[in-house]
């Protein structure tokens, strides 16, 4: 079923009116909508919004329904990395069955659009990437799932990587991951270098981690402006965490971010609690494209996130120190159309013609339904219902 009548909504918080959606898109838009023979669902006044973007989150990795995982590790970057390699093994990790969790819980939580970086490393070959192939073939009248070939474990620093990542890519992985240039595989310039000509050699968008801080963030952030001119590339590279931007000397960041805005790259962040991040009003004015993820969910790093967006917009928020209601609305942007652009979503929003992936959610306005962050009463990919009361209509695995 993708035709639909959605009545009684508020189109982004605005005065009621229905929703009409045929042939998996949004037909017509207003009050006293009729259309016979189309099935009715009644949306009880709540606010409808585009369906959410997760724009940086690591499906592979969750281990929701395997119980509770004690965390002896710690937070230093490298024996997370390492601990997560052996404990896929340990823990008998299908990534299949785990990235559909937690796509699922996306799902429920009114989701329409996925971006995540899946591990790929000398241990586990291709097997994560395959999995979580398996579960986008599986969810894909039901989510969107775009996919990094993500080098967790480094790039050059594991001999052999570059090439799995090349056979990802050459299988269906939509972009191309990068990590920490200076800090994991310690050769900026050998691993920036093979990104790009990864990139350049299967035509695909780039993502790269920069969890590096201050100047040596800077240093790695330049090195990628300067192959993003080099490859031509403007518009087709995203920079994940890019805390460096969040740096104390104002002058310093503010010209890293003329020439982020200049060169069309996407910072995606995730609103860390414990460390500088990007000012979202700042990228914002600056015309820089942004969007927001919940980055790992219960898995072997940390207990904390939750496979909400709208969750995590309201910790996007709090960071940002966002407390009038338009700020509070600029930060779920992210979340939903400014988000849609950095993942280059088609046909996205509430408007004719658009593709009917939608969600309600509950409050008197957009802030406060952030700030209260209910569980979504309905969502909607392509006209077909996929979640209500927060849950997805597919059990779990």
């Amino acid at each position: 079923m993708t035709s639909l009548l959605i009545r009684n909504v508020r189109p982004g918080g605005r005065e009621a009116a229905d929703i009409l959606i045929r042939d998996g898109r949004i037909a017509e838009i207003g009050a006293g909508l009729d259309a016979p023979g189309v099935a009715v669902e009644d949306g009880g006044g709540a606010i409808a919004i585009p369906g959410l973007v997760e724009a940086h989150t690591h499906i592979d990795k969750t281990v929701m329904g395997m119980g509770w995982y004690p965390n002896a590790v710690g937070t230093a970057l490298k024996a997370m990395i390492d601990n997560e390699r052996r404990a896929r093994t340990e823990l008998g990790l299908d990534p299949h069955r785990q990235s559909m969790r937690h796509a699922l819980a996306l799902i429920g939580a009114g989701t329409s659009h996925i971006r995540t970086h899946v591990d790929i490393d000398t241990d586990h070959g291709l097997s994560v990437v395959e999995g979580v192939f398996a579960t986008r073939e599986a969810l894909k009248d039901e989510i969107d799932i775009e996919i990094v070939a993500f080098p967790q474990s480094g790039l050059l620093a594991r001999p052999g990587t570059t090439e799995l990542i090349d056979a990802a890519l050459a299988a269906g992985a939509d972009l191309v991951g990068g990590l920490d240039p200076c800090g994991i595989d310690r050769d900026p310039k050998g691993h920036l270098d093979t990104v790009f000509a990864l990139a350049e050699k299967h035509g695909k968008g780039i993502d790269i981690h920069l969890h590096e801080v201050g100047d040596l963030g800077a240093f790695s952030l330049e090195l990628i402006f300067e192959r993003t001119r080099a490859h031509g590339m403007q518009g087709n590279v995203a920079v994940s965490h890019a805390f460096c931007l969040g740096m104390p000397n104002w002058q310093r960041s503010q010209a890293l971010i003329d020439q982020v805005a200049d060169l069309d790259i996407a910072i995606l962040t995730v609103g860390s609690p414990s460390i500088e991040v990007p000012s979202v009003k700042r990228l914002l004015e600056a015309g820089i494209r942004m969007g927001a993820g919940c980055d790992g969910v219960r898995d072997t790093w940390n207990p904390w996130s939750r496979a909400d967006m709208l969750d995590r917009t309201r910790i996007i928020a709090l960071k940002n120190n966002l407390r009038a209601d338009a700020d509070v609305e600029a930060a779920l942007s992210l979340s939903t159309t400014v988000g849609a652009s950095v993942l280059r979503v088609a046909e996205y929003g509430l408007a004719v013609g658009c593709d009917a992936d939608l969600t309600l959610i509950e409050g008197e306005t957009l802030a406060e339904a952030v700030v209260d962050a209910k569980p979504r009463p309905l969502t909607v990919k392509r006209g077909r219902v996929v979640a209500r009361d927060g849950v997805a209509l597919r059990e779990a695995p």
